[in-house]
């Protein structure tokens, strides 16, 4: 996952580096900035992170955040992009239920195949709505930031729950976030040991009663709130 915006493109060079020789082997995401998510610019600014990249297509382009220019240009320059092949599925990040629903009712709106969305045991907010809206129309979620960037906390159902399965709170944030059906999520991972763990958070079943836990630590939304961002 990296974005034209990320390190002012240097973050896709070094992806490109990266999966020099095994690009079939991972899958690409990234996002282009508002201020570049006109019908044109959109187009180019895909260009010059293919170059970045090394590569020649994305397998997901995401609109990074809602600007000014009208989603229904975006979205045009999106389907452009798809029908030459050089992304291979298209979607939208930090955009809400409502903004959603009015992305669904524009050409090529039906399509999109993803908001990617802040999402972990302390912001559990898009329950409410958006997830419930993903989930009717098709849309993957894909959760960043799954653990608060670092910021979780040890607390005493999460522990609990952690001591039960043998593995570590981290692991059982991840595994938690995945227990939904069409969620993805992209952990931050720096060291090999780190990309291990995360992996192993997928075996991880968890019962009624970790959930329940869970909910108790770290309640559920009991109104709409607006989406959070990082």
């Amino acid at each position: 996952d990296t974005a034209e915006m990320y390190g002012s493109g240097r973050a896709e060079e070094i992806v490109g580096e990266a999966v020099a020789g095994r690009r079939d082997e991972v899958f690409i995401v990234s996002k282009v900035y508002p201020h570049n998510a006109t019908r044109r610019g959109a187009i180019q600014a895909c260009e010059r992170s293919l170059q970045r990249l090394g590569t020649d297509r994305i397998d997901l382009y995401l609109l990074h955040w809602r600007g000014s220019t009208p989603l229904a240009e975006t979205l045009e320059a999106f389907q452009v992009l798809a029908d030459e092949g050089k992304v291979r599925h298209y979607g939208v990040s930090n955009l809400d239920a409502g903004e959603m629903e009015t992305v669904n009712g524009l050409a090529g709106g039906d399509t999109v195949a993803v908001d990617q969305v802040l999402y972990n045991l302390t912001r559990r907010g898009i329950e409410w709505d958006l997830l419930p809206w993903c989930r009717d129309h098709d849309v993957a979620v894909m959760a960043y930031s799954p653990f608060e960037q670092g910021r979780l906390g040890r607390t005493r159902g999460l522990s609990s729950v952690a001591r039960r399965h043998g593995v570590s709170e981290y692991q059982v944030a991840l595994a938690w976030v995945l227990r939904h059906d069409a969620m993805i999520a992209i952990p931050k991972a720096v060291q090999p040991d780190h990309i291990r763990e995360n992996a192993a958070a997928g075996d991880i079943a968890l019962s009624a009663e970790d959930l329940a836990q869970l909910d108790w630590a770290y309640p559920p939304p009991k109104a709409a709130s607006p989406l959070p961002v990082l």
